[in-house]
């Protein structure tokens, strides 16, 4: 599933005869919104463009614009549960096993606190973890291991809740995004992903090739643009900030929905490289004052808690607003979510399992505790 926020375009004015009842589009031309909140749109019906093509110049939201309405993407999510739960089943494994053959004693915490660390969750998150189990515990007098468990999922479900948040589209026109993150975490496959899915949702999106450090990264991105049929800015050799300053204003000029910004892969102790980064920003803002609108950071899953160092240290310098976690299938240290929700809780706006292009999906914490947990 994807799922994002849509902001539609302000109704008309109501006409004074009573309106026929709803009809579908004809013809291919857009029908007016109803002026109540759209109901949630299934996934394989595209979502209508936020400002008709070449209506009106690109400018910020106007303050009497209604607010972003949701548009959700609900298709069957039961084969990539599984592989999500296959994929955190090394994470997971450690805990769960502490629940079995057991009593519920001191001696049970004590291991649930070694296998949470072990699963790099981290001292602050294991703390409030095991603090709220065993207030769960003595609530619901629960003296099943099972129980336990169950009560240990939600406990997880409450820490990992401030995370789960949508990525908002269409509050701009265009909307858009800079992607950062070191090399190898994925940056580049995840921002190929993300625009299909987004073109699969009616989104006309623009790539910024703005990654000119890393051999073939162009390409890359270009193979990408050329599979999903979109628009890419790019200049071998470029400097960055120059293809993402001719990126948005091309973005703005043609009436983009969306502007991806690719930046080249950075490690954190890399000073004049994350200077880099923060110039590319402030390029991007002269091309769009209120751009960037998002700024993602791309990690892997699998570096545990050097993950929530590199939260740490592009947030400080990019002013992080979402993250997408990949590469989780498989690893043993998926419990860094919960570390980064108690110490720099940004929001995970997609985890990625896998390879293929709906192995990217939407974060939920209730989903991703059971799915931990087994």
């Amino acid at each position: 599933m994807f799922s994002f926020f849509k902001k539609k375009t302000p109704p008309p004015a109501a006409p004074a005869a009573p309106a026929p009842p709803e009809a579908p589009p004809a013809g291919g031309q857009p029908s007016p919104p109803p002026a109540a909140a759209p109901a949630p749109v299934p996934a394989p019906e595209p979502a209508a463009p936020a400002v008709p093509a070449a209506a009106q110049p690109p400018a910020d939201t106007p303050a009497d614009a209604p607010a972003p309405s949701p548009v959700t993407a609900e298709p069957a999510r039961r084969s990539w549960m599984a592989r999500l739960s296959a994929g955190l089943r090394k994470t997971g494994s450690g805990i769960t096993t502490v629940f079995v053959g057991t009593r519920i004693d001191e001696a049970l915490y004590e291991e649930l606190e070694d296998a949470l660390l072990m699963a790099d969750t981290g001292v602050k998150a294991t703390t409030q973890l095991l603090q709220t189990l065993r207030r769960k515990v003595k609530e619901h007098k629960a003296a099943d291991p099972a129980a336990v468990k169950a009560l240990l999922a939600d406990a997880l479900t409450e820490l990992l809740q401030p995370l789960e948040k949508p990525l908002v589209i269409g509050a701009h026109q265009p909307t858009v995004i800079m992607v950062a993150g070191v090399n190898g975490a994925g940056k580049t496959t995840s921002i190929g992903k993300l625009t299909r899915h987004l073109a699969d949702h009616g989104q006309s999106v623009l790539l910024a090739a703005a990654d000119t450090f890393r051999a073939a990264a162009r390409e890359q991105l270009g193979v990408w643009a050329t599979r999903n049929t979109v628009d890419i800015i790019s200049q071998q050799g470029g400097d960055p900030a120059a293809v993402s300053f001719d990126a948005v204003s091309a973005g703005r000029a043609r009436g983009k929905d969306v502007v991806l910004v690719d930046t080249a892969g950075r490690l954190p102790t890399q000073l004049h490289l994350m200077q880099e980064l923060t110039k590319i920003r402030r390029v991007i803002t002269k091309a769009y004052a209120s751009a960037p609108h998002e700024v993602l950071l791309v990690i892997d899953g699998n570096t545990g808690q050097n993950a929530l160092a590199q939260v740490k240290a592009f947030d400080e310098a990019l002013q992080l607003t979402g993250l997408i976690v990949t590469k989780l299938d498989g690893t043993a240290k998926g419990g860094v979510l919960a570390a980064i929700a108690q110490e720099r809780p940004v929001p995970v706006y997609f985890i990625g399992v896998g390879e293929q292009v709906q192995d990217l999906q939407t974060f939920k914490a209730r989903e991703f505790a059971e799915a931990l947990l087994g």
